[in-house]
């Protein structure tokens, strides 16, 4: 009886995690309808910061949102969720995967004054296929031509939305085309290095590495001797030049809920990369294009050039492509596997 117990409980699927443990097996409809719900947020949140950012800086707003932020991680946790903020079973992966997503938001923020929503979704989108680099390069994974094409399509398609060589190109169009690489590491270092990280000491993590970015900032910029020392540059560029700033209560209403919306979104996607494989989650990650042009219809009536929809399409297109081979060269090795072993 007590060896029919046992050989019982041996054959028992295993549990599926709880929301806020770390993900040791695959639940991809999860997945996917996290991403999709947290990247609606994460579009509406990235219109209402655009629609505030003549009115203060990159770094008070991260100053003040990662301050709630972190307040918001640490009542839910405890209060809501019944449970204390998980200690990080690798610190080091935790920070690290942190501050690839400040570097990346810098640099993503930074051209919100200046492009619409969409083209600065569409820059970003380029990730996947720096991913495919980035794993052929430092995890030795093979590119094949086929992925090569699809990287060079994608590029094909940045080009038609930065438009090089002609009147509408500046220097600021490349800034979500940088923020891509960094997301690309973000998104790499969250499967690889902090899957079995609970999302909330991910979202923890973050939220005190841009608290610290913010008051850095904030506080370095509102001096008179960097001030100086920039020139020119606070006046071309305040959002990402300047410091502390007198700002309206309704503005930090808004920030309040971007707050809201950015530890959902945080959370969701951390539990959503953890799920399922990054090639799963290709095709629904691309709806962020979809949101990111309908919040700036919505906000500022902006409707992306014949242009940049192409190469939104195209970008789309590669990234997805990419995804694709990547999993479908992954069953064959599996199906490789599987058949030398029955062979023993």
């Amino acid at each position: 009886m007590s060896e029919q117990t046992v050989s019982t409980k041996s054959a028992a699927p295993p549990r599926k995690p709880g929301f806020l443990e770390g993900s040791s097996i695959d639940q991809p409809a999860l997945a996917a309808g996290l991403m999709i719900f947290a990247l609606m947020l994460l579009g509406l949140q990235d219109a209402l910061i655009k629609f505030t950012s003549g009115m203060l800086s990159l770094w008070q707003f991260q100053l003040i949102r990662s301050s709630l932020n972190l307040l918001l991680v640490l009542i839910l946790a405890r209060m809501i969720w019944g449970t204390s903020r998980p200690a990080p079973k690798r610190w080091w992966a935790v920070m690290l995967r942190s501050f690839f997503l400040v570097v990346t938001m810098v640099f993503f923020f930074a051209g919100i004054p200046f492009l619409s929503l969409a083209e600065i979704a569409a820059g970003l989108y380029v990730y996947p296929l720096y991913i495919a680099v980035l794993s052929g390069v430092f995890l030795g994974e093979r590119v094949g031509p086929r992925r090569v094409f699809a990287i060079l399509a994608g590029f094909v398609g940045t080009l038609l939305i930065l438009k090089p060589g002609t009147d509408s190109f500046r220097l600021v169009n490349l800034l979500p085309v940088i923020a891509a690489l960094w997301y690309a590491l973000t998104v790499m270092s969250t499967r690889k290095l902090c899957r079995e990280e609970s999302p909330v000491t991910l979202a923890f993590g973050v939220a005190i590495t841009f608290l610290a970015a913010g008051l850095v900032g904030t506080l370095a910029l509102s001096t008179s001797v960097v001030s100086h020392a920039l020139g020119t540059w606070p006046e071309q560029w305040p959002y990402l030049f300047s410091g502390w700033r007198d700002i309206p209560m309704w503005v930090v209403g808004l920030i309040m809920c971007c707050s809201l919306l950015n530890v959902t979104a945080n959370i969701s996607l951390s539990k959503s990369y953890q799920s399922a494989e990054s090639s799963w989650l290709a095709p629904f990650d691309y709806s962020y294009l979809i949101f990111a042009t309908f919040w700036g219809f919505v906000f500022s009536g902006t409707i992306p050039d014949n242009w940049t929809f192409a190469g939104m399409s195209l970008i789309a297109a590669a990234g997805i492509f990419v995804a694709w081979r990547e999993r479908v060269e992954k069953k064959e090795l599996e199906r490789r596997a599987n058949f030398h072993r029955n062979l023993r």
